[in-house]
């Protein structure tokens, strides 16, 4: 039995007397009846910071407040002080609960030693993927992968793949700049004018087409044309090797999107634009050479009833310009193009057609023989797309080369 300091606030302790043989009588124990203790396994178990009795005249006494350590059979009282329940039973957590806090504090501190200075604007990604700007803010940056569906039958990307990357980085481009209105690729002042933007002369120089699988990677930048027009430039780059595999530049002009007529460059669309303009040369030295004009006389190759299909539209109603591409490519002798490919371009665009549109493609081959297209180390090709009533809407001019290297054989022995 014992009794302890705990239970004596509670609880009034009897003093011990002295029996008539001179010995000490033990504190008798107080009354637990309302306690009802867990049976214990009869091991003895010490309170911690127990002391041992103090003698005196080498006897044991026992001092108010002390502590006896008593053995029982079935109950072990020593350290109970309330009955034991689900709550006083659970693990002592607080060692945990120490180190979670001690975590989150150090934590704490970090996040608030971070510098929260503005990042620079190479550094904004667009939440999206469609891009990034990079260079102070000037140039657009956009990763592409080839797929399965655009490669051709030399299994390399076509022509059209390439175009389309241009034209895609140029819209997101103007998106990611925070330009984009309502309209294709228009800026919210162009839109409350009707003004849309259409491209009137491109070039482009392919030194090496992606493949299958490669990853490519597309800058795009804006610099002012003239008075009213625009140029946009394009680098094409290996994303693995930094390889230059495509350069382009283009001048775009506007157009009412009412009245189908140019127009000049508005003061309020001047001010949203010039902040992006890139002061600066064309990627591309200008193909000044004039374009030749061709007829059914003139023409090695004419392709008629050429219509657009529904998927040929944008959402200004108009036919797309990578679209020409592919229509001008419809009268280019087949021979040449399955031991050559596209390695320059030049284009003019004249006017726009829509979706009831009959065309006629033209092509006329310079500088080699017709019949021995497949031998020719290099070809230029001469080319117009015109309406049904001879109203011109591209002209360009090709130079192809040879997709293997031509053989010559020795024959001086």
């Amino acid at each position: 039995m014992v009794a302890t300091s705990a239970t004596s606030s509670f609880f009034p302790l009897p003093s011990s007397s002295p029996d008539p043989n001179g010995k000490t009588n033990k504190v008798t124990s107080t009354n637990f009846s309302g306690l009802s203790p867990t049976p214990s396994s009869g091991r003895m178990k010490v309170k911690p910071n127990a002391q041992a009795p103090p003698k005196i005249n080498g006897k044991k006494v026992t001092l108010p407040g002390s502590v006896h350590i008593v053995k029982t059979d079935n109950y072990d009282v020593s350290s109970q002080h309330a009955p034991r329940t689900f709550i006083n039973q659970l693990p002592d957590w607080s060692m945990l609960l120490a180190a979670i806090t001690t975590v989150f504090l150090a934590a704490e501190k970090q996040w608030m030693m971070l510098d929260w200075k503005p990042r620079r604007s190479d550094m904004i990604m667009d939440p999206f993927g469609l891009g990034r700007i990079v260079q102070d803010g000037l140039v657009f940056r956009q990763n592409f992968s080839i797929r399965s569906y655009e490669i051709g039958a030399d299994r390399s990307a076509s022509i059209e793949t390439v175009m389309n990357h241009l034209q895609e980085t140029a819209l997101n481009h103007v998106k990611s700049a925070g330009l984009l209105g309502d309209g294709f690729g228009s800026t919210p002042e162009m839109v409350k004018k009707n003004l849309i933007w259409v491209v009137t002369r491109m070039q482009v120089v392919i030194d090496k087409y992606p493949t299958w699988g490669d990853v490519v990677e597309v800058d795009t930048w804006v610099s002012k044309s003239g008075k009213n027009g625009m140029r946009r430039d394009w680098l094409v780059r290996d994303c693995n090797t930094g390889e230059i595999l495509t350069r382009a530049s283009s001048v775009w002009v506007m157009m009412n999107k009412v009245t189908r007529r140019l127009s000049k460059l508005p003061e309020e669309v001047r001010g949203e634009i010039e902040p992006y303009f890139v002061n600066s040369d064309p990627i591309l030295a200008e193909d000044s050479r004039k374009l030749t004009k061709l007829d059914d006389k003139t023409a090695d190759y004419v392709r008629s009833d050429l219509t657009p299909r529904w998927s040929d539209l944008d959402v200004n109603q108009h036919v797309n310009n990578v679209k020409y591409i592919g229509w001008i490519l419809e009268s280019a002798p087949v021979e040449m193009m399955e031991k050559h490919k596209l390695k320059s371009m030049t284009l003019e665009y004249r006017r726009e057609c829509g979706r009831d549109s009959v065309l006629q493609s033209l092509t006329a081959v310079s500088g080699c023989d017709i019949g021995n297209l497949g031998m020719a180390g290099e070809v230029e090709c001469q080319h117009l797309l015109r309406l049904q009533d001879g109203a011109e809407v591209v002209k360009g001019r090709t130079v192809w080369s040879s997709k293997t290297p031509t053989t010559t054989w020795d024959t001086s022995s």
